[in-house]
């Protein structure tokens, strides 16, 4: 049966997400310590206030968001609760394991930008933009590198996240050798721009890492630099899942509050798509109904078809 793969599949589908959104620099951000007895019985909690756009947010997570309010969602985020008439606020904390526990799940903030659109963990609102996975090269290189079939990845270091759903292409088509890895787990004494740091030093000659933190980190790059969407790779290996629908995510029972924010993006997509262009963030048309677990799950079937058996034993 494939249950158990749907389940690792999922947890790859989070790491891939969280591991593009959360590569940061501990610059000392002034940030709210959390009381941990905080909504415990007998102590204060919360109650959501209607009239508050209130935002879970790492503070040092640059494109997305920091705590001077300079990401590409913070903007968005601005953006929303002014159509919405509603006064911005923030609940920051690091991007790591419990970030849901602490934050969102604990009443301290009620929404969350940039989650991928198909996150069971929360409601998500419908998608106000779509990315995926980027090549980034020097253009004094040489390089012509559109998809993983270019002969130039042959003969290149290549710069990947572990474990990211990028390094499914990247074994198939037998470039592991070339691989140099960068780990999964958040360091917060790295620059967010590492990566590309690396490439413009020349440690590595091409990135391979999510569109927004490439785009950005392109555009501020002291060189030109390319930047290439890699072609999706889901209906050849659905492990090996690309682009992604982008959702501002609310807690499950939060449907008054998911609707209105629906609206608020439908009133307010020309003005998201130039925050994204002002940003640098590569982005493609929404794909209606894209789903991860959808996807392997026809790939499921049709494998059982060929082989007449379980996908997954």
């Amino acid at each position: 049966m494939y249950k158990p793969a749907m389940k690792s599949l999922g947890l790859i589908v989070l790491m891939a997400i969280l591991t593009n959104i959360s590569m940061s620099y501990a610059a000392d951000p002034d940030i709210p310590s959390l009381n941990p007895d905080e909504g415990r019985i007998g102590e204060l909690r919360r109650v959501p206030d209607p009239t508050e756009f209130k935002v879970c947010a790492d503070p040092d997570q640059l494109p997305h968001s920091n705590n001077k309010q300079e990401g590409f969602e913070d903007k968005i985020a601005e953006l929303l609760a002014k159509d919405l008439g509603k006064k911005l606020s923030y609940t920051y904390a690091y991007n790591r394991q419990g970030f849901l526990r602490n934050t969102i799940n604990a009443n301290r903030c009620d929404i969350i930008m940039g989650v991928s659109s198909d996150f069971d963990a929360l409601r998500t609102s419908k998608p106000y933009y779509r990315s995926g996975n980027v090549f980034v090269y020097r253009k004094d290189s040489g390089y012509n590198i559109t998809d993983w079939d270019s002969p130039d990845l042959k003969k290149v270091r290549i710069g990947i996240v572990g474990q990211s759903t990028a390094t499914i292409p990247l074994n198939d088509h037998n470039l592991m050798a070339n691989a140099r890895p960068y780990r999964m787990q958040r360091d917060l004494n790295l620059p967010p721009g590492y990566m590309i740091d690396d490439l413009v030093k020349g440690d590595i000659d091409v990135a391979v890492l999510w569109g927004p933190i490439g785009g950005y980190y392109a555009k501020q790059a002291k060189i030109p630099l390319v930047v290439k969407l890699i072609p999706e790779y889901e209906t050849t290996n659905a492990k090996g899942k690309e682009y992604w629908n982008i959702s501002v995510g609310v807690r499950h029972k939060d449907k008054d509050r998911a609707t209105e924010i629906d609206a608020a993006i439908d009133r307010n997509q020309d003005k998201i798509n130039k925050i994204l262009d002002d940003y640098g963030i590569p982005h493609v048309p929404v794909v209606d109904g894209d789903s991860v677990m959808k996807v392997y799950r026809q790939d499921s079937k049709q494998h059982q078809k060929v082989t007449g058996g379980d996908a997954v034993q």
